[in-house]
């Protein structure tokens, strides 16, 4: 990318983030919106045993209407999904047309399901004005069979098998870029641009497809939409019109510039196909594969008309040729519709840039593509969500089997979800998952503000947020305990929106706060069902991090005590007092809801340990002869055991720390008295944290649940290289646990290890697709620095540490969190041999692919070298690497630091 200096064109987005405000406006109208994979989902399985994967499987896409949403390659949508326009493409020889990316399913992959396809979301506007998706596609067959069977005969100590692996792309690829600029809200360009990166000229066919998602299939008495040919629009020579009229959207003309053939079917299920059934009407979803492949010259409708078509077109270009065709959807006919393509894709690419150069002034080029290509990616995993849960308990035309009642999900009936949200990554995680939404607001701020807290509130609505007080977790398992995360959100939305605008949304925070409070009841009354201030919570979201399985119960009589909910808990308790002072501050009483979650806050560092030397409760999670927090094992007759591992479960806890500044103590008179009381942080007899008396030099008070004792002892295990510490990271367990396995006999569970394994997983626990037992995490990497440099705003820099990993020297905790960052950051900068560690999951072929060296944001990386692994395309939540580059160019910059600090 080249360097872009700020002008005119710079304002154009954000003046239209300035009127766009949360998904009901225009310019969100649409977007891409539209999933990578809609197959092998929670809400597409109608099975009696619950497997989603095979319910419905790859092999039916093609073939079978979707139930509650789409899917496509390069596709937008509305942002009701009600009409979707997506690209599908055949080079030839491959037995099945490219419709969707195709990837192996759970039980296939010797790590979990995993995508087998090799795309890139290389850039994106918040408003979706400006998108580029590019796809390799291999000029040879397509190695389905390969890719299953090698990966099924693979162990899980064997490497994932890739796309590259195959050696199909060493005979010849295409690039096939498509670019998306919006000339208005309703007015779309598409550029498709093909080159042949083969030795030798070749055919690729393109079928750019637009169609309706099916809503008339359920017994609804839905009015069905109807896409037809335009004969009487008027364009120029050799162009196609086609008209769609859409309930609910209206009625909108695709053009098409090329000449092409026309293929018009019904976005309906191929009964015949997959079930043997005779065909309601002889026109189904997988009429072009049938036509274009097989020949079936019948298998398209002659009237051309239907709620699915395609611009069919042939393409023979010469090695290294490029071929560019446009198309432009809108919703009025248009005379000439292509006469301004070239200034409106020159005008959005222009904008983008001025855009994204204003965020990082000065920045290095490197520093700048990482910081765009990560929000890019995060923008386009924003997908359509659609999940009406009491419908689907219930079915439709056909019912499900009666177990389904007392099954998966049946408790959240109230979830009725139409909306687009940000997921994890659009094949691998096509759904939310709340602690990874929380996060992932907390980068797309940067950019979105307005998104970013209306995802926040969305998930709070009656129709997510349970009657009891809980969060839906994620698809799979909505009734999953997650980390309470959305209190830190919601506070870093009000603080980046103070930067950015110089406002401060009260009335955002006081609507956030009264639904977290019954949030907050939740985890109190069923987590810490006995009231001891120690919590419980299952895996929470660190999947096979634990010696056992903690989403499962242990013996009657047996409770786990753990240190990373008690730590989530004691910083979500922090959260709510912080957001109850700012409300207080603004003149809106919340001071009894401070007073009530300090105090909270209080029994859980009483509770958890510290200096005190024993509890009556025998309950303390810190082990002071380690200085670690570690998990307990309570038997039914109130005897305790430490599960001696080191592991982020016992650095969570380190979470748990806020700073108030004077202003908020100002309005909070009873609030200030009860810090008094407690001052020097004793509570109940016991000295438990740090409270202090005294404010530093900026009338500051620090609320932590490790004090500036404890907080060494953890450093020296996280920045010690041959424990937490690697080039790349903390590592999530630490590396003693490479020789220290065996823990000896736990009561309640039995003889265990843990085993420290840097790469992807050996154990099969939650499908064995992601691993919390050693690689480098980016979430909780980054709430770390957070909470270091919270320490630091209160200590200041008079307060020093000397690391394992740099001996001999001291360090403030501000250099101590920017130590940290530069390692994470430095997963997507290219090493001294010039490898990029983030990309290192394709192996060195990548490079040759794909010269450019665009980025890809795997979910977490190897523990020891760096490789990126799991989901290769999860712009969530890594996506905050965005921050963290951010964050290294306003240190460069100190009074904009003052200003968000």
């Amino acid at each position: 990318m080249s360097e872009v200096a700020p002008d005119a064109a710079g304002d154009a987005e954000n003046e239209r983030l300035a009127t766009a405000g949360d998904m009901s406006s225009p310019w969100r109208l649409w977007g891409a919106f539209l999933a990578e994979r809609a197959w092998g989902t929670v809400r597409e399985d109608y099975s009696a045993d619950g497997e989603a994967w095979t319910s419905f499987s790859h092999d039916q896409a093609r073939s079978r209407a979707y139930r509650w949403s789409e899917d496509g390659m390069a596709g937008v949508c509305d942002r009701n999904q009600r009409l979707c326009l997506a690209l599908a493409v055949w080079n030839g020889v491959d037995p099945i047309l490219k419709e969707r990316a195709f990837g192996l399913t759970g039980k296939e992959g010797n790590h979990g399901e995993d995508v087998k396809e090799l795309y890139f979301y290389r850039d994106a506007t918040p408003t979706h004005s400006w998108l580029r998706y590019l796809y390799k596609y291999p000029q040879q067959a397509f190695p389905y069979d390969d890719l299953r069977a090698t990966s099924l005969a693979r162990s899980r100590s064997d490497p994932t098998y890739t796309i590259l692996d195959t050696g199909v792309f060493d005979r010849g690829y295409w690039d096939i870029e498509v670019a998306i600029a919006k000339l208005s809200p309703t007015r779309l360009h598409v550029r498709v641009e093909i080159t042949n990166r083969g030795l030798e000229q070749a055919t690729l066919h393109l079928l750019p497809t637009l169609w309706c998602r099916n809503t008339w299939s359920w017994g609804d008495h839905v009015e069905r939409p109807r896409l037809a040919l335009d004969t009487t629009a008027t364009a120029h020579e050799g162009a196609h019109a086609i008209r769609a009229t859409v309930p609910g959207l209206g009625t909108y003309w695709l053009y098409g510039e090329e000449p092409a053939t026309v293929l018009f079917t019904e976005n309906e299920t191929n009964s015949e196909r997959l079930f043997g059934l005779p065909l309601a009407q002889p026109y189904v979803k997988d009429a072009f594969h049938r036509y274009v492949i097989a020949g079936e010259k019948d298998a398209v409708n002659p009237a051309q008309v239907g709620t699915k078509m395609a611009l069919w077109s042939q393409h023979t270009l010469g090695a290294g040729k490029s071929h560019t065709i446009y198309l432009v959807l809108a919703d009025q006919p248009l005379g000439q519709p292509f006469e301004d393509v070239a200034s409106t894709f020159a005008t959005r690419q222009k904008e983008a840039d001025c855009f994204y150069a204003s965020h990082l002034p000065g920045a290095p080029l490197e520093d700048q593509a990482i910081f765009r290509q990560a929000l890019s990616g995060l923008i386009w995993n924003q997908q359509f969500y659609n999940y009406d849960v009491k419908r689907w308990l219930l079915g439709d035309v056909v019912p499900p089997p009666s177990s389904r009642l007392k099954g998966r999900n049946a408790i959240w009936r109230n979830i009725e979800a139409q909306h687009v949200i940000s997921m994890p990554d659009t094949w691998e995680y096509p759904w939310f998952a709340s602690w990874d939404l929380a996060l992932q607001c907390g980068a797309m701020a940067l950019v979105d503000i307005d998104f970013a807290k209306s995802q926040i509130e969305l998930l709070l609505k009656e129709y997510y947020l349970h009657a009891d007080g809980q969060l839906p977790a994620y698809e799979w398992a909505f009734s999953d305990a997650n980390p309470p995360l959305f209190g830190m959100a919601a506070l870093k939305m009000v603080r980046a929106e103070r930067v950015q605008r110089g406002s401060f949304d009260h009335a955002f925070l006081q609507r956030v706060t009264n639904k977290l409070l019954l949030h907050y009841a939740w985890w109190l009354n069923r987590k810490d069902a006995d009231g001891k201030n120690v919590f419980g919570g299952g895996f929470l979201g660190l999947d096979n991090i634990s010696v056992y399985d903690r989403s499962q119960p242990l013996p009657p009589g047996y409770e786990l005590k753990q240190a990373d909910a008690t730590g989530w808990m004691a910083m979500f308790a922090l959260n709510m007092t912080l957001m109850a002072l700012e409300l207080t501050a603004a003149g809106i009483d919340y001071e009894d809801i401070a007073i009530q979650c300090y105090m909270q806050f209080l029994g859980i560092a009483n509770a958890i340990g510290g200096h005190t030397a024993g509890h009556a409760d025998g309950l303390s999670l810190w082990d002071p002869s380690d200085g670690f927090f570690k998990d307990l094992v309570v038997d039914p007759n109130g005897q305790t055991q430490r599960i001696d591992v080191f592991s982020w479960v016992g650095i969570i806890p380190l979470f748990g720390c806020e700073v108030l500044d004077a202003r908020l103590l100002t309005r909070a008179p009873r609030f200030s008295a009860i810090l008094a009381e407690h001052g020097g942080g004793f509570f109940r007899g016991n000295r438990i944290s740090a409270c202090p008396t005294t404010a530093n030099a900026r009338g500051e008070r620090m609320l932590a649940l490790v004090d500036d004792e404890m907080l060494p002892a953890i450093l020296n295990h996280l920045f010690n290289e041959d424990e937490f510490l690697s080039p790349y990271g903390i590592r999530s367990v630490s590396k003693l646990h490479a020789e220290r396995r065996d823990l000896g006999d736990i009561r309640g569970i039995g003889a265990a290890m843990v085993e420290y394994v840097p790469g992807e997983s050996n154990s099969p626990l939650f499908g064995g697709n992601s691993n919390w037992r050693g690689p480098v995490w980016m979430p909780t990497n980054y709430i770390l620095i957070q909470a270091l440099e919270k320490y630091y705003r209160f200590l200041g820099p008079e307060y020093l540490v000397t690391l394992p990993c740099l001996p001999g020297e001291q360090l403030d905790l501000r250099e101590v969190a920017k130590l940290l960052a530069s390692r994470l950051v430095n997963l997507f900068r290219p090493d001294a041999s010039g490898q990029v560690m983030a990309r290192a999951g394709f192996g060195a072929s990548l490079g040759k692919v794909d010269p450019e060296g665009l980025h890809l944001f795997p979910e977490y990386f190897h523990g020891d070298n760096g490789t990126g692994l799991g989901a290769m395309h999860q712009t969530g939540w890594t996506a905050l690497v965005a921050n963290l580059v951010h964050r290294s160019i306003r240190r460069e910059a100190p009074a904009f630091w003052r200003r968000q600090r």
